[in-house]
C-alpha cells in the first residue's frame, strides 16, 4: 500500500433526470483512476464490505465513489416490496446517468473509471460498461449475479475481473458462463474458501487485493 494522502470522504448529491441520489466521494491525492461502487440488491453507499474495499483503494492512490442507486423514497418502497432491487435495466441506466453526470465534473472527468459491481450490481455495471464503452475502462464484479446482465455481457469493452468465493457454488456456475460469453479481455479469480457475502476471515481483503490489482492495472 501506498502513502498517498486521501481527502476526507465527503457527502455529495448527484442530480440526475428524475432523481436525486446521495454519494460518497473520497480522492487522493494524485488519484490515478476513480472506481464507482455500484451496491447490490437491498443495499446502499452505506454498505459495510463496500466501505471497507473503498477505503483500501483510497490507500492505492484511487478515488471513490460510492452512491444510491435508488432514491430516499423509492428505498423505502423497495423496503417494503422489493420491486426495485432486482429492476436491472433501472438500475443500469441510473448508473449510466451517473457515468454522464461523472464526466461533467471538471475535477474527476481527466480520471479513467472504473465499475466495481456486486450481487445485482455487477449486472448493471456490465450493462453500463456496453452502454458507455468510452467512459468505462474497467469492470470488476463481487459474487455478481452477472447472468441478469443478459446478452449485454457480449458487447462490453472494457477488461473484467469476475471474483467468486469458492463456496458460492451456484453464482460460480453463472461467473463461469458470463465469462465463457464476455468478448473483452477478462479473467475469473475464485477466492479460496469464501461463499457470497466474503464474511470469512481474510476473504474481503483478498477480493480488495485482487480488485485494486485489476483497477491500478487498467486505469493508468
Amino acid at each position: 500500500m501506498n502513502d498517498a494522502t486521501t481527502s476526507a470522504p465527503r457527502d455529495i448529491v448527484i442530480e440526475l433526470s428524475g432523481a436525486t441520489l446521495g454519494g460518497e466521494l473520497a480522492v487522493p491525492a494524485g488519484a490515478r483512476g476513480l472506481v464507482v461502487f455500484v451496491h447490490g440488491s437491498g443495499s446502499s453507499r452505506f454498505s459495510p464490505r463496500n466501505r471497507q474495499v473503498a477505503r483500501y483503494f483510497n490507500g492505492e492512490g484511487l478515488a471513490t465513489l460510492l452512491f444510491d442507486l435508488l432514491t430516499g423514497e423509492e428505498h423505502r418502497v423497495d423496503e417494503r416490496t422489493r420491486e426495485f432491487r432486482f429492476d436491472i435495466p433501472l438500475l443500469a441506466n441510473r448508473l449510466a446517468q451517473v457515468l454522464d453526470w461523472l464526466a461533467a465534473q471538471p475535477a474527476l472527468a481527466e480520471l479513467r473509471t472504473g465499475l466495481f459491481g456486486a450481487s445485482t450490481g455487477a449486472a448493471a455495471a456490465l450493462i453500463a460498461a456496453a452502454e458507455r464503452p468510452a467512459g468505462v475502462a474497467a469492470v470488476v464484479s463481487r459474487g455478481g449475479r452477472t447472468d441478469l446482465a443478459g446478452a449485454a455481457v457480449t458487447r462490453v469493452a472494457a477488461p473484467v475481473l469476475l471474483i467468486v468465493g469458492e463456496f458460492d457454488e451456484d453464482v460460480l456456475e453463472l461467473n463461469r458462463a458470463t465469462a465463457a460469453a464476455l468478448c473483452a479481455p477478462h479473467e475469473l479469480s475464485v477466492v479460496p474458501g469464501a461463499t457470497h457475502l466474503f464474511e470469512e476471515p481474510g476473504a474481503l481483503d483478498a477480493v480488495a487485493r485482487l480488485a485494486g490489482d485489476w483497477f491500478s492495472a487498467c486505469l493508468r
